[in-house]
């Protein structure tokens, strides 16, 4: 079958089109997140690679990279059994000093932080100076979530509140609780403190995006942080792990987030004759304290 010349120039100019977008698009892609270009050069910077995912700074010293490599692995035990099987193989780059830290995460804060990229890269950035199995953990959650939805649909469709509060399931900084029940009552008690017993309550509509949940100086975030913890420890106190695991399942064969999420939980509250006190968040406008 002949192709007509017509159709020939068309293809042509189409693959033009998306030559000249992609010439346009990736340059505007890492002048717009510089950091994302660093991570994915640091095979060509002066790092010393430890091994095939680990990257060090060079001002390190061998005492601290040998104590850091062992948070590392049980930081990925703690992945590995939360998520039924470690997924994710992020890259780890590993700052000695503040200003390694800002090239490769562009901020000077944290103790660690985690990119992704559309094309299926991750990088998790640590900070030596505050390196905990906790730190990394929640970091390594981010990047396990990441790969498991692709980077279009955790960054669409997946509310921050969950990315965070997810991570914070692995993160015993703020609750060191590992049941599951007795997460729960911590998150209360923690949510109930930082909202001065309900007076100052954040919705978790207002906390679905990245700009929403980190808006606000530093007690407006931690509050954040716990009305995440409280919803997710709620949830997961029903679902379990299979719930996690199913959730994301069901998110790559098309459902939604919210219906998957809701879904679930009734499921697992019909089946499951645990009974919970109220989610506080969950009350009725009605119900709530007057901020």
């Amino acid at each position: 079958m002949k192709t007509s010349p017509l159709f020939k120039s068309r293809l042509t100019a189409l693959g033009k089109f998306l030559l000249i977008g992609l010439v346009l698009v990736i340059p505007g892609y890492f002048f717009l997140y510089p950091q994302v270009l660093h991570c994915q050069l640091i095979g060509f910077s002066n790092f010393e690679k430890v091994n095939d995912y680990i990257y060090s700074s060079p001002y390190l010293q061998q005492n601290q990279r040998k104590n850091i490599l062992s948070v590392i692995k049980k930081s990925e035990m703690r992945i590995d059994s939360f998520w039924l099987g470690k997924q994710a193989k992020p890259k780890l780059i590993i700052c000695e000093t503040p200003q390694e830290y800002q090239k490769y995460c562009q901020s000077t804060e944290g103790a660690g932080c985690s990119l992704g990229t559309p094309w299926g890269q991750s990088y998790v950035i640590l900070n030596a100076q505050g390196l905990n199995v906790d730190v990394i953990s929640h970091e390594m959650s981010h990047v396990e979530l990441l790969d498991r939805l692709g980077w279009w649909k955790t960054t669409m469709y997946i509310p921050q509140w969950f990315n965070e509060g997810t991570a914070l399931m692995l993160d015993r900084r703020f609750v060191n609780n590992p049941d599951s029940l007795g997460r729960y009552f911590d998150y209360m008690d923690e949510w109930l403190y930082q909202t001065g017993g309900g007076q100052n309550i954040l919705e978790l509509e207002n906390l679905a995006s990245v700009k929403g949940f980190f808006n606000g100086g530093s007690k407006e975030v931690m509050l954040a942080y716990m009305t995440s913890g409280l919803e997710v420890s709620y949830w997961l106190a029903y679902c379990g792990k299979g719930g996690m695991v199913k959730l994301v399942s069901d998110m790559r064969s098309g459902r939604s987030f919210q219906e998957s999420y809701r879904d679930l939980e009734n499921k697992a509250k019909k089946n499951n004759k645990l009974k919970l006190p109220d989610n506080l968040l969950r009350l009725p406008d009605s119900l709530k304290m007057d901020e």
